[in-house]
């Protein structure tokens, strides 16, 4: 500020001079001249400063911070200022901008979706995942009440409550009878009557509580069953005076049905070892041609059992040439039963005379198939996605009437699971059945 004054007087002095030596030369007032010389001299400084702050008021509002007007003196100090300081703004708004983005960046790759509701229940900015659980764009939707896009009774009711302590579960948008999807919803309030929906995908979790309750339930009617048929034995045998034939009929009856026990709790002793038990060693071997033949001996003496001297089941297993010496990789406990669940079910489904064949070879992307294929009566496109749920049978009555327990294919999808493979299920009615194991190539081995 000082030398801004100092720069002035040197001026008005400069002028004042500039006038005397005029007044000197041209024999005129030197005092008049003097203040003439003073006052353009203060003149010319005002307006050149006022062109310098207009240059840098011009610059403050719309230049562009990298170009500058080159200047010194005092107007330049307060340019190499304000530049300095505009420049810390625009880092500091890069900075919180950038933080948002990140912030915004980070919800929209959650899980669980977020919507920002104004005071009057509108909304402001939501996620992807909220968008595709109730339905709602994330753009043309906004300012909207979200009363008026959603028009589920539950949530409405949810949204009318003051201050809802536990979330609600809707249906999702994409919601349907034969695939359905169901979103939990949680409200909560911030700031000056602004509110939060949080939502959470929770079909899985719903399923599997279904499911939990399906199982328990079929576990006690699955076991109450013979145990019912056994207590009824139990009590003719101690009430009532039996001949030996009728004794020995009742007590065949009655291991009949603790058999069927038997089988059902280690089935469930099995899946209970499947799913707590860590991943199979690639260490363990099964050679391929022991497994087939301890399950063709199983199946001709379950043919043998089912049929009763009628014409029994074909039974033909047929394998590669290339694969004779071949060995899976894994447990071989798992695989025994794996294999040996699907040729007895195709023995129990398939009518007595049928074709059950089992055939074992390559595909073209390395992996090892086996097949089991029967000609009963087959499966209905309905039921084939659920095949491999515990205790799901297309046909209650005939599969106890056939000694199933429910859980055969339940087993084989863990095996196969745990050994990362697979288990595919093709079937028509009227046609029979095929199911198919694929081991990957890290799961075998041959020399061929």
């Amino acid at each position: 500020m000082i030398s801004r004054f100092f720069s002035f007087l040197s001026l008005i002095a400069f002028g004042a001079a500039l006038g005397f030596s005029w007044a000197v030369f041209g024999d005129k007032s030197q005092s008049l001249y003097l203040l003439v010389g003073a006052l353009l001299a203060g003149f010319v400084w005002v307006l050149v400063d006022a062109w310098r702050g207009y240059r840098v008021r011009s610059w403050l509002r719309h230049g562009d911070l990298g170009i500058a007007p080159d200047m010194t003196g005092w107007w330049g100090v307060v340019l190499d200022r304000a530049r300095k300081l505009l420049r810390e703004r625009e880092r500091s708004i890069n900075a919180g901008e950038q933080r948002l983005k990140d912030f915004l960046s980070a919800i929209q790759a959650s899980p669980n979706g977020v919507v920002m509701l104004d005071a009057n229940a509108q909304i402001e900015w939501c996620n992807q995942t909220a968008a595709k659980h109730l339905g709602i764009h994330p753009e043309r939707d906004v300012m909207q009440r979200v009363g008026n896009l959603m028009r589920d009774p539950i949530f409405t009711a949810y949204m009318a409550v003051e201050q809802p302590t536990d979330a609600v579960v809707i249906s999702g948008f994409e919601h349907r009878l034969e695939r359905p999807v169901r979103i939990s919803v949680q409200r909560h309030r911030y700031g000056e009557g602004k509110q939060l929906l949080l939502t959470r995908d929770v079909t899985l979790l719903e399923q599997a509580e279904a499911m939990r309750r399906d199982f328990v339930a079929n576990v006690s009617h699955e076991i109450r069953t013979p145990l019912t048929v056994m207590s009824g034995f139990v009590e003719t045998l101690q009430t009532l005076d039996l001949s030996e034939e009728e004794q020995h009929r009742y007590l065949g009856m009655m291991a009949v049905q603790a058999q069927r026990m038997q089988g059902l709790v280690e089935d469930l002793l099995t899946l209970s070892r499947l799913e707590g038990s860590p991943e199979p060693s690639f260490h363990n071997t099964l050679a391929l041609t022991r497994l087939l033949e301890s399950c063709e001996q199983e199946a001709i003496g379950l043919s043998d059992t089912i049929t009763q001297g009628a014409v029994r089941h074909e039974i033909a297993f047929d394998v590669a040439p290339t694969l004779q010496d071949a060995k899976l990789l894994g447990e071989p406990r798992e695989l025994q039963s794996a294999l040996s669940n699907l040729v007895s079910n195709a023995v129990r489904y398939t009518p007595a005379g049928g074709r059950i064949q089992v055939s074992v070879d390559k595909s073209a992307d390395g992996c090892l198939v086996l097949e089991v294929r029967d000609t009963g009566a087959g499966i209905a496109a309905e039921h084939l996605p659920r095949l491999t749920e515990r205790f799901y049978r297309v046909d209650r009555s005939r599969s106890r009437e056939s000694g199933g327990t429910g859980l055969g294919l339940a087993i084989v999808k863990h095996v196969m699971q745990r050994h990362g493979g697979t288990l595919s299920i093709a079937s028509e009615v009227g046609q029979g059945s095929c199911f198919k194991l694929s081991f990957p190539v890290n799961r075998w081995k041959s020399n061929h």
